[in-house]
């Protein structure tokens, strides 16, 4: 598969390098030509600009800061039409109402990943990949407790679905499809929840029992 990766930071680093090493051709393209050749020249992808980036790749992958967004997809113009594009960006900003001593974030903005839809028009857009840091993506290992790293994934395209679920897979992960694009929001609001309680040095798995012990009875 052809990606094109816009972003020359740690989670194009991560996400760029894994689908190289498993046989995808990659193009890396960001503002800056120089981060752009040496980020590729690491993972052993190709170099670009951010406008080859986006009309490289079958799949185009946003590994920007959010902030960075709506210029660049202004950049891009028309050419995410047609194409999947997978979100993988959170909105985090510091939690000024937390405790004096406490790592909590809130969301700086609202439902980015449909904020990327409707700032591009024919591209489908899923959002994935933005429940852990890039490091966790980049790592290795896969199993804890037993079970497979999961990766929910929001879209409304089925076969852009499909296609970062595939992704995921080559990267080790159990891709849940997690609904439509406008379910997205709910990802985003865990990630920002799930991040504050890892920094605050607790353990987000342990408040999720196995899937054999999660019922309820219906009211």
């Amino acid at each position: 598969m052809r990606i094109g990766i816009i972003g020359a930071g740690a989670m194009a680093r991560a996400l760029g390098g894994g689908w190289s090493a498993a046989g995808h051709e990659v193009l890396v393209g960001a503002r800056s030509a120089t981060a752009a050749g040496e980020l590729a020249a690491t993972i052993g992808a190709r170099a670009g600009t951010i406008r080859e980036a986006a009309g490289f790749g079958d799949v185009v992958v946003l590994a920007l800061p959010v902030q960075a967004l709506r210029e660049v997809l202004h950049a891009v113009g028309t050419l995410l039409a047609g194409r999947t594009i997978v979100d993988c960006t959170n909105a985090f900003a510091p939690d000024a109402a937390a405790p004096e001593g406490t790592t909590a974030f809130v969301l700086a903005e609202d439902a980015v990943a449909e904020g990327i839809a409707a700032q591009a028009p024919g591209a489908h857009v899923v959002k994935a990949f933005n429940l852990c840091a890039a490091e966790v993506w980049e790592a290795k290992e896969r199993i804890f407790d037993g079970r497979r790293l999961a990766m929910p994934l929001c879209g409304d395209d089925e076969a852009a679905v499909r296609a970062v679920a595939a992704l995921a897979e080559d990267l080790g992960l159990q891709p849940i499809p997690a609904g439509g694009l406008h379910r997205a929001r709910y990802l985003e609001a865990v990630s920002v929840f799930t991040v504050g309680l890892w920094f605050a040095g607790h353990d987000v798995r342990a408040m999720f029992p196995p899937v054999d012990a999660a019922f309820a009875v219906t009211d």
